[in-house]
Order: structure tokens, then C-alpha cells, then sequence
């Protein structure tokens, strides 16, 4: 019986000896290994009592566990012809510009029209990665930030290049528009990110059980109203920038999940509200990447310009002399 793409409501047994989270929704949902378990705990798609734990809480007895388990994602990716920006290319490595609105890897929502599908179609040369034939994602960003990314071709490059960024050797600096005026010129954010206690679609720094977290930024320009910073990343978590721009007071400007919503309604120019509605995502750039080449070991860099939709935002600042 088909079991993925459901939601199950369990309560745990008041009767017997405590039990691991991740056993018992193993235990409680057929067809979910315990690997299988931890993972959809890890991602946010278990909670106990309304709240994200980990795999390893003890069940004493009498809580409510919802288990929301999605549908699968196609085994193999599809190749699709979908054009693509190409800043480098040769046999170990391809560093392309994503656009906004374009998903990274295929998966549960996204099955189709991702950067692998569109690589999978332009790369003749991919050699196996981990025993399959596919582009080997090393870093993402989210659906909707532009900008550059690297991808390995074979094992080698892969490995080259995880362990660069697990070193966080890799230079990776951001722009983004935020609201408000941050009373330093530069700064350094530092603290845990892991998923949010109760919102799995979000990350928090004040989770229970979150990654180390550096993020640098300095000020590139101020208007009224919003700022232009340059951030470098020292760490690379999941929405990083966007949550230490939030809980430091300035959130990304067109972020309608971390606090970008709400602040568009404080901008008194109705021109600069209306290109922010227009931009319908949020206001962050990935404008460069260096990082030291797989095989010949020369330092690569790459600087993409600013993507039109938020360029348009800039020069109206920039005409308006704020």
C-alpha cells in the first residue's frame, strides 16, 4: 500500500517503557525504516506536542506525534533543455548563474525545471558521483536568490570541493537590500541556526539544536528606508543570511517568510513600494564565489552582476539621491 504523501496523527501509548522518537515513528508507520525516521525528524516533518525534536527524545508517554511524510521525488532526474548561464566550464567543474525562481535539486514539489534537470541535458561529460552519472551539488541557494554556483563533474572534483566548503575555505559574498539603517558600517553576525521549534518550513537561531553560524556584512549603500549591504559568508546554512538579517533588526527586503512582509508598508514612496511588490522574491544576490580549482589547484574566482529586478531597485534609489 502506498504510504508517502500522507499526514499520520499518533499518540503515544501511556503504557510500557520510554521510547526514541525516531523507533517508535519507525515503528508506527509502515513502510519507514528508522533511517527514514530520523531524516524526516532531521527536516522538520515530525513533532511532538506541537514542537520539532530531535531523533533521539525520550516518549514517555501520552504525547500527540505528527508525522507528515512526502511524496517521493523521482529516483533519477529527468534531462530537461532548459537554457543555462554559463560562467566556466571544463571536465571537473561547471560554475553557472542560477536565476531566481529556479530550484536547485529536484524533490518533493519540484520534481521537474530544476538547475540538475537542466545540467543533466547540457553536460556530456559526467562521470559517476557516488556510482550514479550525476551533477554533483555541493552547495545551494535558495529557489528564489540568484546568483552563482559550482557544481562537480566526477568524484574527485566532488570531494575537492565538499571538503573546501566543509573547510570554509570557499569565498562566497552576497548583496542584499534590507529595511532599515544598521548603525555600524560593518558588523559580524555569529550564533546557532537549526530549524524552528514550531515552523518547519523556517530556521531559527534560537533552535534547540542549531549549526554554528558566521555571517559578515558591511554597508555598500544607504537610502531611505532600506540598505544595501555586502555579506560574506563564513559558514553556509540554510537560509543564513536571511535569518541573521531578520533577527538582527533588518530583514531582506521582499522575504515574506522572515519579517520582509510586513515593513514594505513603513517605505512612504509609493514608486520604491511598488518596485518591491514587483520583485516578488526576496532581495539577495550570490555575486561571487572563488574557490581553489579540484585538479590543477589554481584559485578560481567568478563576480556576476546585479540580476535586473534588483538593479531596477537600486538605480531608482540611486536616481531619487537618497
Amino acid at each position: 500500500m502506498e504510504r508517502q504523501g500522507e499526514r499520520y496523527d499518533l499518540s503515544v501509548p501511556t503504557e510500557g517503557e520510554a521510547e526514541r522518537l525516531d523507533q517508535f515513528v519507525a515503528r508506527s508507520v509502515q513502510g519507514i525504516t528508522r533511517s527514514a525516521a530520523q531524516r524526516l525528524i532531521e527536516e522538520g516533518r515530525v513533532t511532538v506536542d506541537d514542537r520539532v525534536e530531535k531523533p533521539s527524545l525520550k516518549l514517555r508517554g501520552g504525547e500527540r506525534v505528527v508525522v507528515t511524510v512526502p511524496p517521493p521525488a523521482p529516483a533519477v532526474p529527468e534531462a530537461e533543455e532548459i537554457p543555462l548561464v554559463v560562467l566556466h566550464e571544463d571536465g571537473d567543474v561547471i560554475v553557472v548563474h542560477k536565476p531566481a525562481g529556479m530550484v536547485v535539486h529536484p524533490a518533493a514539489g519540484n520534481p521537474g525545471g530544476t538547475l540538475v534537470n537542466a545540467l543533466l541535458a547540457h553536460c556530456t561529460d559526467l562521470s559517476g558521483i557516488g556510482g550514479e552519472i550525476r551533477p554533483g551539488i555541493v552547495h545551494r541557494i535558495d529557489k528564489d536568490t540568484s546568483g552563482i554556483l559550482v557544481v562537480a563533474k566526477n568524484d574527485r572534483a566532488h570531494e575537492s570541493l565538499s571538503r573546501q566548503f566543509h573547510d570554509h575555505t570557499v569565498k562566497r559574498v552576497y548583496l542584499a537590500l534590507v529595511y532599515g539603517s544598521p548603525r555600524e558600517d560593518k558588523g559580524r553576525i555569529e550564533g546557532a541556526i537549526g530549524r524552528h521549534p514550531t515552523d518547519r518550513k523556517k530556521m531559527s537561531g534560537t533552535a534547540r539544536h542549531g549549526k554554528h553560524a558566521v555571517t559578515h556584512w558591511r554597508v555598500a549603500a544607504r537610502f531611505t528606508g532600506v540598505t544595501l549591504l555586502r555579506l560574506r559568508l563564513e559558514t553556509g546554512r540554510t537560509h543564513q543570511i536571511r535569518v541573521h538579517m531578520a533577527e538582527a533588526g533588518f530583514p531582506l527586503v521582499g522575504d515574506e517568510v522572515y519579517g520582509g512582509a510586513g515593513r514594505i508598508n513603513n517605505l512612504r514612496d509609493p514608486v520604491l513600494r511598488k518596485l518591491i511588490r514587483e520583485l516578488g522574491r526576496q532581495a539577495l544576490h550570490a555575486k561571487t564565489l572563488g574557490f581553489v580549482h579540484p585538479v590543477t589547484g589554481e584559485y578560481l574566482e567568478f563576480d556576476t552582476e546585479l540580476p535586473e529586478d534588483m538593479a531596477r531597485i537600486i538605480d531608482y534609489l540611486e536616481r531619487q539621491g537618497a
